[in-house]
């Protein structure tokens, strides 16, 4: 999946911890190739201190360490111009919309700026022309205090077009493991099922933690 990687960037691209020596960088997902800063891709690291592999778990290594040694860490990140990074997701929960990368973190954040939102989480659900759309599920403070269509138009007045939820449900609570994690995939499969959705993007919905 992972291609070689664009030698003639690493220079500018990467960035040095001067204490552990470790190599940071963020890539396309699709392409492998180093991002600019301040777009968001998958967050990679090597250096002496980075794990050479899992114990007696050699296609695990495979599908986490590239050939040229670089640990993929299924977090998505953006490298500020000062070569800090900031974690803004995770590269499963990433939706692949007509082929443009959207990253929930960036909805989610925005729909909590509304006073009425006690709790939000955006996922990818199967859509037919799309492959997948986006789908905004919210708790609400007061239960009625709003509708979805008003939601949306909040929405709409300051995130781009393609970034806007096609569906948009409030919900009492979200489906969690025993330790308190919200389950995504869980929650992919169940608005799948209930809206009744197929496409080329029905994986989104298939058993992926």
């Amino acid at each position: 999946m992972h291609v070689p990687q664009r030698k003639d960037w690493f220079a500018t691209q990467e960035s040095i911890d001067p204490v552990t020596g470790k190599v940071k960088r963020s890539i396309d997902p699709e392409t492998g190739e180093d991002l600019p800063d301040g777009q968001n891709g998958e967050f990679v690291a090597r250096g002496y201190n980075v794990m050479k592999g899992y114990y007696k778990m050699p296609e695990a290594t495979a599908a986490a360490i590239d050939e040229n040694g670089w640990l993929h860490s299924g977090d998505l990140a953006c490298r500020d111009e000062d070569g800090n990074y900031r974690i803004t997701g995770r590269l499963k929960d990433m939706i692949i919309r007509g082929g443009e990368n959207i990253y929930p973190k960036e909805i989610e954040e925005f729909i909590y700026t509304h006073t009425a939102v006690r709790d939000v989480q955006v996922i990818g659900v199967p859509d037919k022309k799309y492959g997948e759309e986006i789908m905004a599920c919210i708790i609400l403070k007061e239960p009625g205090s709003m509708t979805e269509t008003e939601m949306s138009d909040y929405i709409k007045a300051s995130m781009a077009r393609h970034k806007v939820p096609k569906y948009i449900e409030f919900v009492d609570a979200f489906p969690m493991n025993a330790a308190g994690k919200i389950l995504k995939y869980k929650m992919r499969q169940d608005a799948a099922a209930r809206l009744g959705l197929t496409g080329d993007g029905s994986d989104t919905a298939g058993n992926g933690k």
